[in-house]
């Protein structure tokens, strides 16, 4: 799947945060070239050698953004909260709080990437 899928995807959903998310994903997508978009989890999901990110948009009070291997960052860039076996959860309430970490989730992603190419 590609960023197509994505939008097909956002497109058809249905959520309070849908424009946050879709923000988001901009942001996420827009870091990168090397950035890989899918549909996979029940949610868009990102990847660069291996899965970095997915959203979980089951969740209908903040937008929150899974990092399955937070813990190799060695960073919480300001807004990651660490979770269990390496992960660590981005939460966005609003425009405001997507605007405020726009910055951090960009150097996040940049962080990934570097990360994986040196593996």
């Amino acid at each position: 799947m590609s960023i197509s899928a994505v939008k097909a995807f956002m497109d058809a959903l249905d959520h309070p945060l849908k424009k946050e998310m879709e923000k988001v994903i901009e942001i996420i997508t827009a870091a990168s070239p090397k950035i890989e978009s899918s549909i996979k989890w029940g949610g868009p999901s990102f990847k660069f050698k291996e899965d970095m990110a997915t959203i979980n948009p089951k969740i209908k009070n903040y937008v929150v953004v899974v990092f399955h291997k937070a813990s190799l960052l060695n960073d919480d860039f300001g807004f990651l909260e660490p979770q269990t076996k390496g992960k660590a959860y981005a939460k966005f309430y609003t425009m405001a709080d997507v605007e405020q970490h726009a910055a951090a989730l960009t150097k996040s992603v940049k962080a990934w990437i570097k990360l994986m190419e040196n593996q």
